[in-house]
C-alpha cells in the first residue's frame, strides 16, 4: 500500500495551470497495477480508508488512487476541467445533485442499488451509502458545571446566560467557503426560523468560522472552542480522542446528510466503478456504514425529529445565484457583527 502526503497533492495539481486544488492524495494496492480506480472525494482519507481496504481485500490486483478535495474544488475538477475520475463521493448533496442533473453522471443499476429505499437514490445516478447527522460538539472540560444543551433553544439560552464564558469560543462553518456548511445552513432554515436566532446570538459572541468539521473538532479538543455547531457527527464519533467531548443530536430537529457516490460520465473504468459502489452499499447495512456505526449516533433516538435531506432537484433551489447571494447576505448580517 502506498501512502502519499499533502506535498504529493500539490505536485499532482501543479501540472495544470488552473487545476483544482487537492487537499490530500493517497494510493492503495500494488504500485504496478494495471487496474486502477480513481476516486475524487470530499471525505478525509482516515474516514474512507476502511471502505477502501475492505474493497481491495478481495481484489489484490486492483489499486485505488484516492484524492481529497473540498466540494468547491471537486466541482471545478469535474465541471470546468473535465478530469477523468471513476467515482465521485461528496457530502455536499446539492452540488452532487447538480452534477447529475447537468448530465455529468452516468446511470448505474445493480441488485445493490435496486435494494435502496426511494429516498437514498436519485435517477439511478446518485447513491447514498451513509446517513450522517449534523451534531453539536461540546467540550467536556468546559461543561463540567454547565448543563448540556439538548436543543437549539437550549443552546441559545445557554449562550445568552453565559456570554463571558462563550465569547469567541463558539464555532460553526463559514458557509461562504464550505459546501456542506452551506447545505446544512439552508436546510436548517427550511426546518425552522430558530436557525437565524441562533446565528445572531453566536454572531454577537464573535463566533469563529471554519471550513470543515475536522478543524472544528480540533478546536474543541484544544480548548479554543467550547461549542461547535453543525459538525458532522460521523467525524466526531470516530476520533481517537472522542472521550474529550460530548456529541449532541438536537432534539428539536436533527439534520441528516446522505453522503452520495456517483459514476462520472467520463469515468475510464465504469465497470470497476459500479463494483465499488455496490461494495459501499453492501457495507452500509441499511445506510449505517460500518466505520460510522455507534450507539451514540443511533438515529432511532431522534427519529421523531429527523430532518433527512432528500436527494433530488429540490436541492438546487439554494444554488440559484440570486437565492445564494440573498442567503449569504442575511447570514453575514447575523454572524459577522464584530
Amino acid at each position: 500500500m502506498r501512502q502519499f502526503a499533502l506535498s504529493l497533492a500539490l505536485i499532482f495539481t501543479a501540472g495544470w495551470s488552473c487545476a483544482f486544488e487537492a487537499e490530500d492524495v493517497a494510493s492503495f494496492g500494488p504500485s504496478d497495477s494495471k487496474q486502477v480506480l480513481r476516486i475524487l472525494s470530499t471525505a478525509d482519507i482516515d474516514f474512507f480508508k476502511p471502505m477502501i481496504l475492505s474493497f481491495l481485500a478481495s481484489r489484490p490486483e486492483t489499486a485505488i488512487d484516492y484524492t481529497v478535495a473540498s466540494s468547491t474544488e471537486l466541482q471545478k475538477a469535474i465541471v470546468e476541467e473535465g478530469q477523468a475520475f471513476d467515482v465521485v463521493v461528496s457530502s455536499a448533496m446539492d452540488l452532487q445533485t447538480k452534477l447529475a442533473n447537468d448530465g455529468l453522471a452516468q446511470r448505474y443499476k445493480s441488485e445493490a442499488t435496486g435494494s435502496l429505499p426511494e429516498w437514498a437514490v436519485w435517477n439511478d445516478m446518485l447513491f447514498a451509502f451513509t446517513q450522517e447527522p449534523a451534531a453539536i460538539v461540546v467540550s467536556k472540560t468546559g461543561f463540567k458545571d454547565i448543563p448540556l444543551p439538548n436543543s437549539r433553544n437550549d443552546l441559545i439560552n445557554l449562550l445568552r446566560q453565559h456570554p463571558e464564558i462563550f465569547r469567541s469560543r463558539v464555532g460553526t462553518y463559514d458557509v461562504r467557503q464550505s459546501g456542506l456548511g452551506y447545505l446544512f445552513a439552508t436546510q436548517d432554515t427550511r426546518a425552522s426560523e430558530i436557525y437565524w436566532r441562533l446565528m445572531e446570538v453566536m454572531g454577537g459572541l464573535d463566533a469563529q468560522l471554519y471550513c470543515c468539521s475536522s478543524d472544528m473538532i480540533d478546536a474543541v479538543k484544544s480548548g479554543d472552542l467550547l461549542i461547535a455547531y453543525n459538525v458532522l457527527g460521523s467525524y466526531a464519533i470516530n476520533r481517537e480522542d472522542r472521550e474529550d467531548f460530548h456529541i449532541i443530536l438536537p432534539t428539536d430537529f436533527t439534520t441528516v446528510m446522505l453522503r452520495t457516490a456517483m459514476i462520472p460520465s467520463n469515468a475510464p473504468s465504469a465497470e470497476l466503478s459500479g463494483e465499488f459502489i455496490d461494495h459501499l452499499l453492501d457495507m452500509s447495512h441499511g445506510l449505517d456504514a460500518v466505520p460510522l456505526t455507534s450507539a451514540e449516533l443511533d438515529l432511532s433516538r431522534v427519529e421523531p425529529s429527523l430532518n433527512r435531506i432528500k436527494i433530488g432537484p429540490g436541492l438546487l433551489v439554494f444554488l440559484d445565484q440570486l437565492k445564494r447571494r440573498s442567503f449569504l447576505l442575511e447570514w453575514e448580517s447575523a454572524i459577522l457583527q464584530n
